[in-house]
Protein backbone atom coordinates (compact mmCIF):
# COMPACT_ATOMS: atom_id res chain seq x y z
CA UNK A 1 0.00 0.00 0.00
CA UNK A 2 1.03 3.54 -0.39
CA UNK A 3 1.19 5.37 2.89
CA UNK A 4 2.61 8.87 3.40
CA UNK A 5 5.89 8.82 5.65
CA UNK A 6 8.42 11.12 7.59
CA UNK A 7 11.64 9.69 8.65
CA UNK A 8 13.06 13.07 10.04
CA UNK A 9 11.48 15.71 10.98
CA UNK A 10 11.51 19.33 8.97
CA UNK A 11 9.90 21.43 6.28
CA UNK A 12 6.93 19.88 4.56
CA UNK A 13 9.47 18.13 1.75
CA UNK A 14 10.53 15.75 4.48
CA UNK A 15 6.96 13.45 3.65
CA UNK A 16 7.27 11.35 0.98
CA UNK A 17 5.40 8.73 -0.40
CA UNK A 18 6.54 5.14 0.00
CA UNK A 19 5.11 1.32 -0.86
CA UNK A 20 4.90 -0.14 2.57
CA UNK A 21 3.34 -4.02 3.69
CA UNK A 22 -0.29 -3.28 4.80
CA UNK A 23 -0.51 -3.15 8.55
CA UNK A 24 -2.45 -6.26 10.76
CA UNK A 25 -4.92 -4.54 12.76
CA UNK A 26 -3.75 -5.69 16.95
CA UNK A 27 -6.52 -7.58 18.67
CA UNK A 28 -8.58 -4.20 19.63
CA UNK A 29 -8.22 -2.74 16.40
CA UNK A 30 -9.82 -2.48 13.13
CA UNK A 31 -8.28 -1.90 9.43
CA UNK A 32 -9.78 0.70 7.85
CA UNK A 33 -9.59 1.14 4.17
CA UNK A 34 -9.31 5.12 4.20
CA UNK A 35 -11.82 7.22 2.17
CA UNK A 36 -10.49 10.47 3.41
CA UNK A 37 -8.24 12.15 6.20
CA UNK A 38 -8.42 15.40 7.37
CA UNK A 39 -5.32 17.63 7.37
CA UNK A 40 -5.04 19.70 11.06
CA UNK A 41 -2.35 21.65 12.23
CA UNK A 42 -1.76 19.01 14.96
CA UNK A 43 -0.57 16.82 11.84
CA UNK A 44 2.23 19.68 11.17
CA UNK A 45 3.72 19.62 14.70
CA UNK A 46 4.95 15.94 14.47
CA UNK A 47 7.00 16.87 10.81
CA UNK A 48 8.27 20.45 12.25
CA UNK A 49 9.45 18.67 15.80
CA UNK A 50 6.92 20.62 17.76
CA UNK A 51 5.90 17.48 18.94
CA UNK A 52 7.91 13.88 18.94
CA UNK A 53 6.31 10.77 17.30
CA UNK A 54 6.86 7.95 18.96
CA UNK A 55 8.61 5.86 16.21
CA UNK A 56 9.63 6.81 12.82
CA UNK A 57 8.90 6.26 9.69
CA UNK A 58 5.92 8.00 11.31
CA UNK A 59 2.54 8.65 8.83
CA UNK A 60 0.51 11.84 9.96
CA UNK A 61 -2.71 12.23 9.97
CA UNK A 62 -5.23 12.18 13.25
CA UNK A 63 -8.64 12.34 11.16
CA UNK A 64 -9.86 9.82 9.07
CA UNK A 65 -13.49 8.03 7.58
CA UNK A 66 -13.30 4.71 5.83
CA UNK A 67 -14.67 1.25 5.24
CA UNK A 68 -13.46 -1.65 7.39
CA UNK A 69 -11.08 -4.02 5.64
CA UNK A 70 -10.33 -6.09 9.00
CA UNK A 71 -11.03 -6.41 12.36
CA UNK A 72 -9.17 -7.71 15.27
CA UNK A 73 -9.58 -11.36 16.87
CA UNK A 74 -11.14 -9.52 20.33
CA UNK A 75 -13.08 -6.99 18.12
CA UNK A 76 -16.93 -7.21 18.77
CA UNK A 77 -18.07 -3.45 17.64
CA UNK A 78 -17.73 -3.86 14.16
CA UNK A 79 -17.11 -6.36 10.68
CA UNK A 80 -15.78 -6.07 7.38
CA UNK A 81 -17.45 -3.25 5.35
CA UNK A 82 -18.85 -1.47 7.86
CA UNK A 83 -18.61 2.71 7.05
CA UNK A 84 -16.54 4.63 9.99
CA UNK A 85 -15.43 7.78 11.38
CA UNK A 86 -12.68 8.56 14.04
CA UNK A 87 -9.86 11.02 15.08
CA UNK A 88 -7.43 10.81 17.28
CA UNK A 89 -5.09 8.52 15.41
CA UNK A 90 -2.05 9.67 14.37
CA UNK A 91 -1.18 11.56 17.18
CA UNK A 92 2.14 10.27 17.76
CA UNK A 93 1.49 7.15 19.66
CA UNK A 94 -0.32 5.68 16.25
CA UNK A 95 0.59 5.90 13.14
CA UNK A 96 -1.77 8.36 11.15
CA UNK A 97 -4.34 8.10 8.15
CA UNK A 98 -2.25 9.67 5.65
CA UNK A 99 -2.41 6.31 4.11
CA UNK A 100 -4.48 3.79 2.00
CA UNK A 101 -4.97 1.63 5.15
CA UNK A 102 -5.24 2.60 8.73
CA UNK A 103 -4.79 1.02 11.98
CA UNK A 104 -7.45 2.33 14.41
CA UNK A 105 -8.06 1.36 18.08
CA UNK A 106 -11.72 0.72 18.12
CA UNK A 107 -12.09 3.54 21.06
CA UNK A 108 -11.36 6.21 18.47
CA UNK A 109 -13.87 5.37 16.20
CA UNK A 110 -17.49 4.76 15.63
CA UNK A 111 -20.11 3.40 13.26
CA UNK A 112 -20.74 6.84 10.33
CA UNK A 113 -24.69 6.55 8.90
CA UNK A 114 -24.84 5.79 5.28
CA UNK A 115 -26.57 9.41 4.61
CA UNK A 116 -22.96 11.10 5.61
CA UNK A 117 -20.30 11.54 2.81
CA UNK A 118 -17.43 9.73 3.52
CA UNK A 119 -14.76 12.24 2.59
CA UNK A 120 -16.79 14.93 4.74
CA UNK A 121 -16.55 13.17 7.23
CA UNK A 122 -12.95 12.23 7.00
CA UNK A 123 -12.36 15.98 7.31
CA UNK A 124 -14.64 16.25 10.09
CA UNK A 125 -12.79 15.02 13.15
CA UNK A 126 -10.67 17.33 15.06
CA UNK A 127 -12.43 20.49 14.24
CA UNK A 128 -16.09 18.97 14.64
CA UNK A 129 -15.27 17.09 17.99
CA UNK A 130 -13.10 20.24 19.17
CA UNK A 131 -16.11 22.29 18.77
CA UNK A 132 -18.27 19.97 20.47
CA UNK A 133 -16.85 19.16 23.70
CA UNK A 134 -16.13 23.31 23.73
CA UNK A 135 -19.47 24.27 23.16
CA UNK A 136 -21.22 20.92 24.87
CA UNK A 137 -19.34 19.23 27.45
CA UNK A 138 -17.54 22.29 28.63
CA UNK A 139 -19.63 25.46 27.96
CA UNK A 140 -22.62 23.77 28.55
CA UNK A 141 -24.40 25.83 26.18
CA UNK A 142 -28.01 25.65 26.05
CA UNK A 143 -30.91 27.04 23.53
CA UNK A 144 -31.36 31.09 23.02
CA UNK A 145 -28.09 31.39 24.79
CA UNK A 146 -25.43 33.69 23.17
CA UNK A 147 -22.26 32.05 21.50
CA UNK A 148 -19.58 34.02 20.46
CA UNK A 149 -17.48 31.75 17.93
CA UNK A 150 -14.04 33.34 16.98
CA UNK A 151 -12.72 32.66 13.30
CA UNK A 152 -16.20 31.28 12.31
CA UNK A 153 -14.52 30.60 8.71
CA UNK A 154 -12.01 28.13 10.30
CA UNK A 155 -12.01 24.27 10.52
CA UNK A 156 -13.68 24.16 14.39
CA UNK A 157 -15.21 27.28 13.98
CA UNK A 158 -17.78 26.29 11.14
CA UNK A 159 -18.17 23.45 13.13
CA UNK A 160 -18.70 25.27 16.42
CA UNK A 161 -21.51 28.13 14.27
CA UNK A 162 -23.50 24.99 13.16
CA UNK A 163 -23.56 22.89 17.05
CA UNK A 164 -24.44 26.24 17.92
CA UNK A 165 -27.34 26.46 15.87
CA UNK A 166 -28.26 22.80 16.57
CA UNK A 167 -28.73 23.21 19.91
CA UNK A 168 -30.87 26.49 19.31
CA UNK A 169 -28.16 28.98 20.56
CA UNK A 170 -27.98 32.67 19.02
CA UNK A 171 -24.42 32.52 17.40
CA UNK A 172 -22.65 35.37 16.91
CA UNK A 173 -18.86 35.08 15.25
CA UNK A 174 -16.35 36.87 13.21
CA UNK A 175 -14.51 36.31 10.15
CA UNK A 176 -13.20 38.29 7.74
CA UNK A 177 -15.97 39.97 4.84
CA UNK A 178 -15.96 37.33 2.22
CA UNK A 179 -17.18 34.50 4.36
CA UNK A 180 -19.93 36.51 5.73
CA UNK A 181 -23.03 34.72 3.68
CA UNK A 182 -21.25 31.71 4.24
CA UNK A 183 -21.64 31.69 8.07
CA UNK A 184 -24.95 32.95 7.49
CA UNK A 185 -26.29 30.40 5.99
CA UNK A 186 -25.11 27.94 8.44
CA UNK A 187 -26.92 29.34 11.27
CA UNK A 188 -24.94 32.61 12.73
CA UNK A 189 -27.31 35.19 13.82
CA UNK A 190 -24.75 37.70 13.63
CA UNK A 191 -21.50 37.74 11.25
CA UNK A 192 -18.63 40.35 12.33
CA UNK A 193 -15.53 41.45 10.37
CA UNK A 194 -13.00 41.01 13.17
CA UNK A 195 -10.91 43.57 12.56
CA UNK A 196 -13.61 46.61 12.85
CA UNK A 197 -12.40 48.63 15.36
CA UNK A 198 -15.77 48.58 17.23
CA UNK A 199 -16.10 44.85 17.78
CA UNK A 200 -16.16 44.85 21.37
CA UNK A 201 -19.56 47.49 21.23
CA UNK A 202 -20.85 45.26 17.86
CA UNK A 203 -20.55 42.20 19.89
CA UNK A 204 -22.50 43.88 23.01
CA UNK A 205 -25.05 44.43 20.75
CA UNK A 206 -25.64 41.68 18.96
CA UNK A 207 -26.29 39.81 22.12
CA UNK A 208 -28.31 42.19 23.72
CA UNK A 209 -25.03 43.20 26.45
CA UNK A 210 -23.71 39.91 26.83
CA UNK A 211 -22.44 36.71 25.44
CA UNK A 212 -23.10 33.35 27.58
CA UNK A 213 -20.67 31.24 26.05
CA UNK A 214 -17.32 32.15 24.17
CA UNK A 215 -14.98 29.80 22.10
CA UNK A 216 -11.20 31.31 21.48
CA UNK A 217 -8.83 30.14 20.05
CA UNK A 218 -6.48 32.51 19.65
CA UNK A 219 -6.44 33.43 23.88
CA UNK A 220 -3.60 35.90 23.27
CA UNK A 221 -5.31 38.35 21.33
CA UNK A 222 -9.02 37.81 22.85
CA UNK A 223 -7.90 36.84 26.72
CA UNK A 224 -9.39 40.23 27.81
CA UNK A 225 -11.63 40.58 25.36
CA UNK A 226 -13.86 37.50 26.26
CA UNK A 227 -14.20 39.09 29.74
CA UNK A 228 -14.75 42.53 28.34
CA UNK A 229 -17.99 40.86 26.19
CA UNK A 230 -18.80 38.58 28.65
CA UNK A 231 -22.87 38.49 30.23
CA UNK A 232 -22.84 37.24 34.10
CA UNK A 233 -21.54 33.75 34.94
CA UNK A 234 -20.13 33.30 31.36
CA UNK A 235 -18.16 30.27 30.11
CA UNK A 236 -15.16 31.42 28.24
CA UNK A 237 -13.39 27.86 26.58
CA UNK A 238 -9.90 28.17 25.12
CA UNK A 239 -8.53 26.22 22.66
CA UNK A 240 -5.62 27.60 21.61
CA UNK A 241 -2.96 30.22 21.01
CA UNK A 242 -0.36 32.27 18.86
CA UNK A 243 2.53 32.85 21.98
CA UNK A 244 2.18 30.49 25.27
CA UNK A 245 1.55 33.81 26.90
CA UNK A 246 -2.03 34.94 27.05
CA UNK A 247 -2.52 37.60 29.74
CA UNK A 248 -5.45 39.79 31.27
CA UNK A 249 -4.72 43.57 31.29
CA UNK A 250 -7.64 44.00 33.89
CA UNK A 251 -8.51 40.61 35.42
CA UNK A 252 -11.36 42.20 37.52
CA UNK A 253 -13.63 42.45 34.77
CA UNK A 254 -13.87 39.15 34.45
CA UNK A 255 -14.09 38.51 38.28
CA UNK A 256 -16.79 40.58 38.44
CA UNK A 257 -18.82 38.50 36.63
CA UNK A 258 -18.26 35.29 37.78
CA UNK A 259 -16.78 33.97 34.68
CA UNK A 260 -15.84 30.43 33.50
CA UNK A 261 -12.41 29.91 32.07
CA UNK A 262 -11.73 26.54 30.66
CA UNK A 263 -8.48 25.31 28.54
CA UNK A 264 -8.95 22.36 26.76
CA UNK A 265 -7.31 19.59 24.03
CA UNK A 266 -9.59 16.99 22.23
CA UNK A 267 -7.32 14.92 23.34
CA UNK A 268 -8.43 14.70 27.10
CA UNK A 269 -12.06 13.58 26.55
CA UNK A 270 -12.41 10.53 28.91
CA UNK A 271 -14.12 8.98 25.73
CA UNK A 272 -13.28 10.12 21.88
CA UNK A 273 -16.55 8.03 20.81
CA UNK A 274 -19.52 10.02 22.67
CA UNK A 275 -18.43 13.05 20.36
CA UNK A 276 -17.77 11.27 17.62
CA UNK A 277 -21.34 9.75 17.56
CA UNK A 278 -22.93 13.13 18.67
CA UNK A 279 -21.16 14.72 15.14
CA UNK A 280 -22.15 12.03 13.44
CA UNK A 281 -25.71 11.89 14.34
CA UNK A 282 -26.10 16.14 13.32
CA UNK A 283 -24.00 15.23 9.86
CA UNK A 284 -26.47 12.44 9.21
CA UNK A 285 -29.63 14.82 10.45
CA UNK A 286 -28.28 17.76 7.84
CA UNK A 287 -27.17 19.58 11.04
CA UNK A 288 -23.51 19.84 10.51
CA UNK A 289 -21.55 19.83 6.81
CA UNK A 290 -18.20 20.29 6.92
CA UNK A 291 -16.72 22.31 4.12
CA UNK A 292 -14.16 21.16 2.06
CA UNK A 293 -11.79 24.05 0.88
CA UNK A 294 -9.61 21.94 -0.86
CA UNK A 295 -8.70 18.30 -1.45
CA UNK A 296 -5.16 17.05 -2.02
CA UNK A 297 -3.70 13.64 -2.82
CA UNK A 298 -0.86 11.69 -0.64
CA UNK A 299 1.78 12.45 -3.34
CA UNK A 300 0.66 16.71 -2.04
CA UNK A 301 0.73 15.90 1.69
CA UNK A 302 3.68 18.69 1.91
CA UNK A 303 1.46 21.37 0.10
CA UNK A 304 -1.58 20.66 2.26
CA UNK A 305 0.45 21.05 5.23
CA UNK A 306 2.09 24.21 4.25
CA UNK A 307 -2.11 24.91 2.91
CA UNK A 308 -3.26 24.17 6.66
CA UNK A 309 -0.90 26.63 8.41
CA UNK A 310 -0.37 29.35 5.60
CA UNK A 311 -3.31 29.84 3.95
CA UNK A 312 -6.85 31.42 4.64
CA UNK A 313 -9.44 29.01 3.65
CA UNK A 314 -13.46 28.70 4.69
CA UNK A 315 -13.43 24.94 6.20
CA UNK A 316 -11.44 22.21 6.10
CA UNK A 317 -8.63 20.46 4.24
CA UNK A 318 -8.47 16.96 3.16
CA UNK A 319 -6.39 14.13 1.93
CA UNK A 320 -8.05 11.61 -0.67
CA UNK A 321 -5.40 8.59 -0.75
Amino acid sequence: MRAVHLHEQGDPDVLQVENIDRPEPADDEILVEVAAAGVNPVDTYFRDGSYEPAEVPFTPGVDLAGVVAETGESVTEFDDGDRVYGTGIGNGTFQGAYAEYATVPVDRVVSLPDGVDLVDAGAAGVAAVTAWRALIDHGDLEPAEYCLVHGGSGGVGHAAVQIGAAVSARVITTAAPEYHDELRNLGATAVLDYVRDDLEDAVLEASDGGVDVILDHRLDDYLQFDADVAAKNARVVGIGENSPDPAFSNDGTARSKDVTYTFMSMFNAPDLRVPLRGTAHLMDAGELSIELARRYDLDEAGEAQRAVMEDSVFGKLVIEP
